[in-house]
This record gives C-alpha cells, sequence and structure tokens, in this order.
C-alpha cells in the first residue's frame, strides 16, 4: 500500500540556525531553500525545516533516525563526541547515537546494512499519541506491522516504508519525545486506495499538489503521493 518515505518536515524557530546545524553537522545537501524552508536530500528521502507559517507546520521535538553504513559508525561517533553530550546504545545487533538539534529534536544516527557514504535515508520516526491503541489501528490499517510491545511503557514499534514507533507520553532513549503535529510524505501506490483505508477515522481529509493528504487521530499530517508524481 505505502512503497517509501518521501519527507520529514520539523518546525524550526530560526531557519538560519536550524540550516547551519544540519549542514555543518551532518554534512546535508540543500536542494532548495527559501524564507519559510530549507528542503535537504538525505538518500532517497528529503529532511525539511519549516519556520511556522502555515499548516501542515512540521512535528516538534520529534524523535528520528539517519541511517549509516555501520563501517562508517565509528566515524560518526568520534565526529560528534567533541560537540555533543552524546548518547550511546546497542541494540546488540546495532548501534545508536543520539543528540539533540537546536530545536530540541533527538537525532539518532543508526549503523545499519546500507551502502554508501556518511548519511543514506532516514530509518525511524516517533511519533506521540493520545491512545496507543487507537493509533495501532489506523497506521495496521495503511499497512504498517507491529513487531515489538514496549509493555506498560505504553509504546509499539512497527514496520513499514521505514521503522514507525507510536508513544503514548513518556521520555525513551537519551530523553527523546514522540513528535507532535509531525508533517510526514509517503509514496503509495494507490493514493486513493491508502486514502479510503483510514478516510472515516481521519480529521482532515484534502487533495494537495500530486496526491492525497490526511491528518491522523493524534493530529499528524500523511501525504499520499503517486509514484509517478513522487
Amino acid at each position: 500500500m505505502l512503497s517509501g518515505l518521501r519527507w520529514l518536515a520539523l518546525e524550526v524557530k530560526y531557519l538560519d540556525r536550524a540550516r547551519e546545524f544540519y549542514e555543518t553537522y551532518l554534512d546535508l545537501s540543500v536542494r532548495e531553500a527559501n524564507e519559510q524552508e530549507v528542503v535537504f536530500d538525505v538518500g532517497e528521502h528529503t529532511l525539511v525545516l519549516r519556520k511556522p507559517h502555515g499548516i501542515p507546520r512540521g512535528g516538534v521535538h520529534t524523535h528520528y533516525a539517519f541511517s549509516t553504513p555501520e563501517a562508517r559508525y565509528d566515524d560518526w561517533h568520534d565526529r560528534l563526541v567533541p560537540e555533543f553530550d552524546l548518547v550511546e546504545h546497542d541494540f546488540g545487533s546495532a548501534r545508536s547515537l543520539y543528540f539533540y538539534d537546536p530545536d530540541g529534536n533527538c537525532v539518532e544516527i543508526g549503523g545499519t546494512d546500507t551502502d554508501g557514504d556518511d548519511i543514506t535515508g532516514i530509518f525511524e520516526i516517533v511519533l506521540e499519541v493520545e491512545t496507543l491503541e487507537r493509533a495501532e489501528r489506523f497506521y495496521t490499517d495503511l499497512g504498517f506491522e507491529t513487531y515489538n510491545r514496549g509493555g506498560d511503557r505504553k509504546r509499539v514499534r512497527m514496520s513499514g516504508p521505514f521503522d514507525l514507533e507510536l508513544w503514548e507520553p513518556q521520555l525513551g532513549i537519551a530523553d527523546a519525545r514522540g513528535g507532535l503535529h509531525v508533517d510526514i510524505g509517503f509514496i503509495a501506490d494507490d493514493p486513493i486506495a491508502v486514502k479510503e483505508s483510514v478516510e472515516e477515522r481521519s480529521c482532515v481529509v484534502e487533495s494537495v499538489d500530486s496526491g492525497i493528504r490526511v491528518r491522523d487521530p493524534d493530529g499528524h499530517y500523511l501525504t499520499f503521493l503517486s509514484i509517478d508524481s513522487a
């Protein structure tokens, strides 16, 4: 149903400061920029930094993860440790670094089985939700599958075009929080069919350039683009 991630948009207070952070510390390349937003290429994905000037705004205090080849993980550690109070976590099969951008987003860099240099994409996004069961049903209908539960901590991890975590309000590793009013773009084989799968439980459903946008019950904006337009 959903075949890929297109973008993750974050809200920033000062665009110049946020742009400098991602260019300086993560070597992301700017695709386009204007007075309201900056768009970075992140492998096949896009990271958007957006001033709070309209709807959708972009997520605040969003925890999300960049992928890097496992062979580059130690290079990132050595590069970032003089600048940040890094938190490192070993998951057994993978390692991750956690640190914060100037707007309070918890940025993770995880070593993965990917090829390439530096940052290769976005592999995880965490959303804060009011009711876990309701949110899990919504995203299950979009084709995500739950493969891990956090027990009493009220969180689930789901697989799909990327790893999606749904958290009821709480703190995670490095005191990360799930994002609020996050704006995510998807590539969909059939945007109409995707929309119909969740239309009755969406707060907003509207047509946008080359796609369809919905707002989920927790206020997150999801845009479904056809493969041709993406």
